[in-house]
């Protein structure tokens, strides 16, 4: 994935990426490759020891991939109106 994507995805200034791809590398979770079709594009891959520590963060933490799975409908829907009133402030 583009490190631009990855800093959209995150809603962070591409350079604060930057910091954190090159601390993931230096420990050798991540990769990062010139694009194909740009050069001046970095790419950015998981190592095996990389998608081994992510599978292991997901096996520990089972509630994080669906945080809001406790809630009702109704609680969804109040936690939503109030979180768009907190955007729109």
């Amino acid at each position: 994935m583009p490190m631009r994507r990855i800093a959209g995805r995150l809603h962070a200034e591409p350079s604060n990426v930057t910091g954190i791809i090159d601390r993931l590398e230096s420990s050798g979770l991540v990769e990062r490759s010139p694009d194909p079709g740009d050069r001046r594009v970095k790419r950015v891959a998981a190592t095996t020891a990389g998608r081994t520590v992510a599978a292991d963060l997901r096996a520990r933490m089972p509630f994080a991939a669906d945080p809001l799975a406790p809630l009702t409908a109704q609680q969804r829907e109040n936690l939503r109106e109030l979180l768009q009133l907190i955007l729109e402030a």
